[in-house]
């Protein structure tokens, strides 16, 4: 399959919604392309070079369109996939275009697994005060992973996982991680507020 390229230094989640604001003439072409022929393009991840994966994204709606050709437009999350060929410019094109390769996703993943990283998720989100209230069983490893700390190295790790279960397992090890020194941040913060108060402190009794 060939998708136009539109490279970012970012990481598109499946199902995750992304705005973006078209300005270079380049990628004008690519929307105007996408939406007169009803086709997704491909966000490929940069860091420092071409990662070599990248999300596919569906175009929900151009939401803005401005007097110059610029484009704020609202994009959806699809498929992860590998990059096989990398044309730039595609011919004919502005534009970058290549194939791709979808990778592989089992979306089955054990209850207890499930339990535990919901359990670790909401510890988390608490320590950051994200007041947000969600059902789990609506809660994949895509859902909050923007929200919990991941560098974005770490982001395209998570998508280029082949399966929920393996996905899910690697958010429990960076939470277990993570959140013991987000608590002893917030315990050091308790402690510094209480420096030039008066304290109560029992003597000791030796």
């Amino acid at each position: 399959m060939i998708l136009p390229f539109f490279p970012l230094k970012l990481v598109v989640f499946p199902g995750e919604e992304l705005n973006l604001h078209i300005f270079e003439p380049r990628y004008k072409e690519l929307i105007k392309d996408v939406e007169a022929g009803d086709l997704t393009f491909g966000v490929c991840t940069f860091i420092d070079q071409l990662s070599g994966y990248g999300t596919e994204v569906k175009l929900g709606e151009i939401h803005t369109r401005y007097d110059d050709g610029r484009m704020d437009i609202r994009t959806t999350g699809q498929r992860v996939f590998k990059i096989a060929t990398f044309d730039n410019p595609s011919p004919g094109k502005e534009y970058a275009a290549g194939a791709i390769e979808w990778l592989e996703d089992d979306l089955r993943v054990p209850d207890f697994l499930h339990h535990e990283y919901i359990f670790y998720l909401r510890e988390m989100l608490h320590l950051l005060r994200y007041d947000v209230s969600f059902n789990p069983a609506d809660v994949d490893s895509f859902s909050f992973s923007h929200k919990i700390g991941l560098k974005l190295e770490e982001e395209l790790e998570l998508i280029k996982l082949p399966s929920e279960e393996k996905r899910t397992e690697f958010l429990i090890k960076h939470l277990k991680r993570i959140i013991p020194a987000l608590q002893a941040a917030e315990q050091a913060k308790e402690k510094i507020k209480l420096n030039g108060h008066f304290k109560h402190l029992d003597p000791l009794d030796f």
